[in-house]
């Protein structure tokens, strides 16, 4: 299946120059949001996994159904200030901003294997974040997994030794 076919792009959003990869057109469609869980469920089958994290809001809906699809946890990595509990945080750097990531204390024991998930890898800031708070708390990050990657961009290559894989490349 060819997920770009399912994917709008906007151009100018948020801001002028940006073509921003809409997954809302993949979502609405249940056979074809369900076939990318499955086929990303495929590429990491084979990995010791103990838990998935994503980070808000879009890796929530594509790290949530693969952890259930998995049958391991799902650690919701969210915006500071959004979880009710102790917790850690790190600032990082959007293609067009800043932000700042939180995650329980609690979220993950030492040694648990994490896989991240997220809707899309860009240049890679929310996800070294990811990483950053991840080894904080003593996980052991075995990949990360995307809908979409912006090739161009070279996001991947900021994190040694941690296996990317994606669906769609743009």
């Amino acid at each position: 299946m060819n997920f770009k076919d399912y994917i709008r792009v906007i151009p100018d959003f948020p801001q002028p120059g940006i073509r921003f990869k809409d997954i809302t057109t993949l979502l609405q469609n249940g056979a074809v949001y369900k076939d990318a869980i499955d086929q990303l469920k495929e590429m990491v089958k084979e990995k010791e996994i103990d838990v998935i994290a994503g980070p808000e809001a879009r890796g929530f809906v594509i790290g949530a159904p693969l952890a259930y699809a998995l049958g391991v946890g799902f650690i919701p990595i969210r915006k500071s200030g959004k979880l009710p509990g102790e917790t850690i945080e790190v600032d990082y750097a959007l293609e067009y901003g800043k932000d700042k990531l939180a995650m329980h204390k609690d979220a993950i024991k030492p040694g648990q294997k994490v896989l991240i998930a997220d809707d899309l890898l860009a240049t890679g800031g929310t996800i070294q974040s990811s990483i950053d708070l991840i080894k904080q708390l003593g996980g052991d990050i075995v990949g990360a997994a995307f809908l979409i990657e912006l090739s161009y961009l070279e996001g991947r290559n900021k994190f040694d030794g941690i296996d990317v894989v994606s669906l769609v490349q743009y």
